[in-house]
């Protein structure tokens, strides 16, 4: 992100929204993974054993797990086939630690199943990457330039380009709350955790979830901000 727009007042109003709908996402984030933490799963397994378990049961043989560093750093790699889950996931025994690895199961078996949301995602992952570390610079140029028509051709091309974040973001959103939903059935199904537990699971995965809403609305209200500095929007960037 330029300094222009970080200290840009019009930003800082228009993301108002999504920087506090972040910061309560992250709250609730690490509250309920911290008392998730404290509850024993009823079977006793650890975070890898419940997603080796569920994979198992999918016939996932040949998807690795592994410990990675960083708390919740957890994810899947779709490319090689491996689960990562971080220290207190991959060797916790709580229900916070299955809660999370059968999660990350769950977008292993999103990718064994071919599910499309999860398909489109991975295709658009590198353009939304290049994207969004490229429409900033790309958008201050044009900014800088915008009296000239290469600096209204930059203006647009920087919004386009913000634009793969913005639909990589909504993607996502269902692609993770499946995972969720395929998480908590599995772990109840496998005997990883009693039904009365999957209450406090929820909890977890519900606050998880939360996070790539927020997300998704900071992207889109980005976009915002970007048409109307760009007057695209508005016919004003002033």
């Amino acid at each position: 992100m330029t300094a222009f727009i970080m200290f840009d007042p019009l930003y800082f109003i228009i993301l108002a929204p999504a920087m506090l709908l972040a910061g309560w996402a992250q709250m609730k984030v690490k509250g309920s993974f911290a008392r998730a933490s404290q509850i024993p799963a009823s079977s006793r397994l650890s975070g890898a054993e419940a997603a080796y378990r569920i994979l198992q049961a999918h016939g996932l043989q040949r998807v690795g797990i592994e410990p990675t560093r960083g708390m919740l750093g957890d994810h899947y790699d779709p490319q090689k086939k491996v689960l990562r889950l971080s220290p207190n996931v991959y060797s916790g025994r709580s229900l916070a630690a299955v809660g999370v690895a059968a999660h990350e199961a769950g977008h292993a078996i999103q990718d064994a199943s071919g599910y499309a949301p999860l398909k489109l995602r991975n295709g658009i992952v590198p353009l939304a990457s290049a994207g969004g570390n490229l429409s900033m610079i790309i958008f201050m140029i044009g900014f800088l330039l915008a009296s000239t028509a290469l600096g209204q051709g930059l203006l647009l091309a920087g919004v386009l380009l913000f634009s793969l974040t913005v639909l990589f973001q909504l993607i996502n959103l269902p692609v993770e709350f499946d995972a969720s939903r395929r998480a908590r059935r599995v772990l109840v199904e496998n005997g990883v955790i009693a039904a009365r537990e999957d209450v406090e699971v929820g909890r977890v995965l519900n606050a998880a979830a939360m996070t790539y809403v927020a997300a998704t609305i900071g992207a889109m209200l980005t976009l915002v901000y970007l048409l109307i500095r760009s007057g695209l929007l508005g016919g004003r960037r002033d």
